[in-house]
Order: C-alpha cells, then structure tokens, then sequence
C-alpha cells in the first residue's frame, strides 16, 4: 500500500489527549498529544491491514468551527476544558 496523507486533529479531552483522523473514523488517545498521535498511527496502520482497497476519502483543509448547542441533559460537558482553538 502507498503512504497516505491523513488529515488529523488533536483535542484535549479531560486528563488525555484525543487524536482522530478526518478521513476515515478512527481515533485514539494518550496523556501527551505524541503519545495519542502514536497510538492513532498504530491504530491506522491496523485499520488499513484489514481493508480492501478502500477508497481514502481526501479532506483539504480543514478548519475547526465552534457550534452552540443546547446540549440536552449533557451534565459532564464543562466549559472550558477544552484546548481547542477558536477564531
């Protein structure tokens, strides 16, 4: 298989670092952003052991955009907590 060039984001969740990719629906964590960068490479690289010459959908640029949502009866989310950018 030819290398691919996955669109990935990283987030703060909590006390671990979430990373997922954009591309296909996969995602890891870890304590430190590298760590989680590692597990979702290792976690990548079995996904696409198994897959048949799936077809990688491209994602080109993406950008991170806030959305406001009454959130139900969502008691854990807490304000703040997250290190993800805003423009």
């Amino acid at each position: 298989m030819s290398p691919l060039d996955l669109q990935n984001v990283v987030y703060r969740e909590g006390e671990h670092y979430v990373a997922q990719c954009l591309n296909v629906d996969i995602s890891s964590f870890g304590a430190s952003e590298s760590e989680a960068l590692e597990n979702l490479q290792e976690a990548l690289e079995l996904y696409f052991e198994d897959a048949q010459d799936e077809v990688v959908p491209a994602v080109d640029a993406p950008e991170v955009r806030r959305l406001t949502s009454r959130g139900g009866n969502c008691a854990s989310y807490r304000p703040g907590l997250s290190s993800t950018p805003t423009s």
